[in-house]
């Protein structure tokens, strides 16, 4: 396996902070002097081995434990692509890990033309202590790829990835377009289809409500895949029965999202309700339920909620928005991210609540649900509550896995405007017996 890296050894102990929470939380990364600060992480646990855990923060950091949290080890990720944030990791069937991210070939970052011009993935074959060089997807200058995340096969050493696609980043002209696109590889990453557009309705290249975002696609035991997105106050859904190659005619509308993905939250420079959606794959009753999940101000804009609709039949049909957050507050509650443990069927979700203040003290919830989505069950995962700062970039995404009853969490906090990164390995049980 070719490897371009660093490795770090770090023995990262159980130590709990200051404060009250049943569960022990411990900083995984804090802010250096002369690196990207952390933050939008990613974590995922291995299929085929609960106790090995890797996780991912912006730019090129990689972590992985063979502990189940106890400790942990750091390497950073190399690739003549560069490397330009947006982690994102998946873990297939035979325990092999997929290291997701955008590039920068040139190294100047938003100065540079080349800047956001493709995807790149990295595989590890040993539980995230070495990974290949890497391989671009999506290559198609002078347009620019951002916000992509992976699903896998259940089965098949196939790979997904879904993204939004910008004629011009951040660009005001009303003829600029942005479009969900998807790829896929069916030899374990190696290889990569051409991309192609799924989305109908483009969106415009502002970066903001009316931009086509947030795609994260599930894949349904048979192979059938499922991906949901933002734009224009709308949360589309669209679906393929063979691996990609043919799509709906016409994108279904699954939710509304009044507002729009772009909100204002308080402390935050910038903040996102865009979806993620998921499917069950367990062999419990709800099996083939279709969860998208999200978070918008349809309750005013001081007061931000997380919402989650579900599909028995495919996408076809929708419930109702069920606000997953249980406080009476006009609070916020915001950037959810969500998973489901294919083992039970459980759904988890992760977000920054204030619920218990009134001033920016943000504290980290975690909702669960045991009964396909129909209710939740909420418990605050982190010790002390952190104050954001606005005028420094907080990060886009929290995140979040369940496997065999292992929950990892993983969120950025903020103290005095320097980031850190935080991680929470919890045992179902725990939940159970709170």
């Amino acid at each position: 396996m070719t490897t371009l890296m660093k490795r770090f050894f770090l023995l990262i102990l159980v130590i709990p902070s200051v404060g009250y929470s049943q569960f022990l939380t411990k900083e995984l990364i804090n802010y250096r002097e002369g690196i990207y600060p952390p933050l939008e992480p990613s974590i995922i646990i291995n299929k085929k081995n609960p106790d090995n855990i890797v996780a991912a923060v912006v730019l090129d950091r990689t972590f992985h434990t063979f502990d189940k949290g106890k400790t942990w080890e750091e390497v950073i990720v190399e690739s003549p692509y560069g490397v330009y944030g947006d982690p994102a990791l998946i873990s297939d069937a035979k325990g092999n890990f997929y290291f997701f991210h955008l590039a920068d070939p040139s190294g100047e970052g938003r100065k540079g033309e080349d800047w956001l011009d493709r995807m790149v993935v990295h595989k590890s074959g040993d539980g995230g202590k070495t990974w290949d060089e890497g391989r671009s997807i999506g290559y198609n200058p002078p347009k620019d790829q951002d916000k992509e995340w992976p699903a896998v096969h259940f089965k098949k050493s196939y790979v997904y990835l879904t993204w939004t696609q910008f004629d011009k980043y951040g660009s005001t002209d009303s003829t600029c377009q942005s479009n969900i696109m998807f790829s896929i590889s069916k030899n374990g990453g190696k290889k990569w289809s051409k991309s192609k557009v799924i989305s109908h309705i483009p969106g415009d290249c502002i970066d903001s409500d009316n931009t086509t975002e947030g795609a994260v696609p599930a894949v349904y035991l048979d192979g059938k895949i499922f991906v949901a997105w933002s734009n224009d106050e709308k949360i589309y859904f669209d679906r393929s029965f063979d691996d990609g190659e043919i799509w709906l005619q016409n994108d279904i509308v699954a939710a509304e999202q009044p507002g729009g993905w772009d909100m204002d939250i308080p402390g935050i420079s910038r903040c996102n309700g865009m979806p993620v959606t998921m499917i069950d794959n367990s062999p419990g009753k709800f099996q083939g339920t279709v969860y998208i999940a999200w978070a918008d101000q349809r309750n005013g804009a001081n007061n931000t909620d997380i919402w989650l609709t579900r599909s028995k039949n495919g996408g076809d049909n929708w419930d109702t928005p069920y606000r997953v957050n249980k406080d009476e507050s006009d609070k916020h509650q915001f950037l959810p991210w969500m998973a489901i443990d294919q083992s039970t069927g459980y759904v988890y979700l992760v977000y920054y609540d204030r619920r218990a203040y009134d001033d920016l003290q943000t504290d980290v919830y975690l909702a669960y649900s045991t009964d396909g989505g129909g209710s939740f069950s909420e418990i605050k995962i982190s010790e002390t509550p952190f104050i954001p700062t606005n005028s420094k970039f907080f990060g886009d995404y929290t995140n979040i896995s369940a496997q065999n009853g292992t929950i990892a969490v993983i969120w950025t906090r903020m103290d005095e405007g320097k980031t850190s990164v935080w991680t929470s390995i919890i045992d179902h049980a725990q939940l159970e017996g709170k």
